[in-house]
């Protein structure tokens, strides 16, 4: 269920949870179930919004991420929770310690809580190589975990475009005997050379100019689906499959004002937590990934899950 109502004058929440996805849902059932007012405030943009399903998910492999969102906003509505359709695009703590949330699109619309949860997820930044984003999520994937069964033996080109790579290579190479690595950003050295080799994968040199996409003339590639790179020299490198390692950004711009610690590794930017989502900011927790870059689906929920655990435990407190 969906609310539209006026928020300006909306009583204060206990916990305002930003983003709906797995761990933000998550959350807000685990805190609606222990009777904490809560609010999930969502702009309706999942990541994972181009795959056709979610998996390596207990109980619910294959399913539609549209369908999963549904099913817990609903869970969310059945106790008691809110999910408002929008975007906050500011926050200030105020003189007392809580929160005061602003929503676009909604003539300046605030929320106040005395929790923030953020679980607003990441952006994926690809390589700027011409219908890498056209085909992302379907034939141009980056995780073995979330895709590999489905693009098991078919050819997959590994997209050398960062320190990953190599380990992207390493992880494909179990779901298929034709994988070929593109080093596309320079050589590769010594040691990531010898680990293709030992695994029997093909190291072709030169810069990806553009997707290759099959015609109705292709004996081999479908129509409309990805046939290969093609270089800067105009060879083309056949491939049914490109892996590549995007950036991963956290979506935390509208929040780091409050203080947050945000941390950089190979794979992207994130905000730093502990063990159960706290982020070192009294009032303020993270989690999915927002904070944990590589979490999948299961993962980001359970994350959802012991944050709201923790934070209710401290509310608890709180009134004890």
């Amino acid at each position: 269920m969906t609310s539209t109502h006026d928020t300006s004058a909306a009583p204060e929440l206990d916990v305002l949870v930003a983003g709906g996805g797995a761990a933000g849902l998550a959350a807000a059932v685990t805190l609606a179930r222990s009777r904490r007012t809560v609010t999930v405030v969502d702009s309706g943009s999942p990541r994972n919004a181009p795959a056709e399903g979610v998996h390596a998910l207990l109980g619910r492999e294959g399913i539609s991420p549209a369908e999963l969102l549904a099913a817990g906003r609903r869970e969310v509505a059945d106790y008691g929770g809110e999910i408002l359709d929008g975007e906050i695009t500011a926050v200030r703590r105020l003189e007392d310690g809580r929160f005061e949330a602003t929503l676009a699109g909604s003539a300046g619309a605030v929320l106040t809580a005395k929790n923030l949860l953020i679980a607003t997820g990441l952006t994926d930044e690809l390589p700027e190589i011409p219908g890498l984003a056209e085909h992302w999520g379907r034939d141009v994937i980056h995780c073995p975990y979330c895709h590999g069964w489905e693009v098991r033996d078919r050819s997959i080109l590994v997209l050398g475009t960062s320190p990953n790579s190599v380990h992207q290579a390493m992880l494909f190479s179990q779901l298929s005997d034709d994988v070929t690595f593109l080093a596309h950003s320079g050589p590769v050295d010594a040691e990531g050379a010898r680990t293709l080799q030992t695994l029997g994968i093909e190291v072709v040199e030169g810069q990806a100019a553009g997707v290759e996409v099959g015609s109705g003339a292709d004996v081999e590639a479908q129509e409309g689906r990805v046939a290969g790179i093609r270089l800067a020299d105009g060879t083309v490198v056949p491939a049914e499959v490109i892996v590549v390692a995007p950036r991963m950004l956290a979506r935390a711009e509208v929040f780091e004002d409050l203080g947050l610690q945000m941390e950089e590794n190979p794979m992207g930017r994130f905000i730093a937590v502990d063990a159960a989502g706290g982020t070192g900011v009294p009032g303020v927790w993270a989690a999915g990934n927002v904070a944990d870059l590589s979490a999948q689906v299961g993962a980001a929920a359970a994350a959802g899950t012991m944050a709201a655990a923790r934070l209710n435990a401290e509310l608890v407190m709180e009134r004890l």
